[in-house]
């Protein structure tokens, strides 16, 4: 297990970096197509759904993908020479237990503060001139969303150094072995 969380964020960076290439892809296609969409009224839920569905899934699996792949390490992992491995044996992670890794740690925060956002604009729509009401339940949606990356944060930085996320996966974060 790798106790340099400042390899795993330089990783996490270098990982948005790439994803943000795919947003500006996925904005460049898209872009159009949400402004019919919005045109036509879609409401909140089903405009998060479709966000969601041409983001964060993709993203979510083929990190997955990457992770439990042969090099089993996303771009900035491997830039770091930092692997993700099954915390019990040391093998490689199955797919299946890389997803749910990837799914807790990017697809449920993301989701999380998208529904907020998503809330919050809607109710602002709704209020015309008046002072927006936000739904019951909003702001403890709004705070779920920050608490969730401020917590995988923290467990990173404190003890062993594996998130929940790694934990619910089975997982580890160790040094890659280097190249004979």
């Amino acid at each position: 297990m790798t106790r340099h969380p400042g390899d795993r964020v330089l990783a996490v960076l270098i990982d948005w970096l790439f994803m943000c290439v795919w947003f500006a892809l996925v904005a460049a296609v898209a872009l159009p197509l949400f402004v019919l969409a919005a045109s036509a009224s879609l409401p909140p839920v089903a405009q998060n759904a479709l966000a969601a569905l041409v983001t964060v899934v993709p993203i979510t699996i083929a990190l997955a993908v990457l992770e439990s792949g042969p090099r089993q390490a996303t771009p900035g992992k491997r830039a770091r020479r930092l692997v993700v491995r099954d915390a019990r044996t040391g093998d490689a992670l199955p797919f299946r237990r890389a997803l749910l890794r990837n799914a807790v740690k990017i697809a449920l925060p993301w989701i999380v503060g998208h529904a907020a956002v998503y809330a919050i604009v809607g109710a602002s729509g709704a209020a015309s001139g008046t002072r927006a009401s936000v739904p019951p339940g909003v702001e403890a949606l709004t705070a779920v969303a920050y608490v969730l990356p401020a917590v995988w944060l923290v467990t990173l930085l404190l003890g062993s150094g594996r998130t929940p996320y790694d934990r619910i996966a089975g997982a580890v974060v160790a040094r890659s072995a280097p190249h004979a």
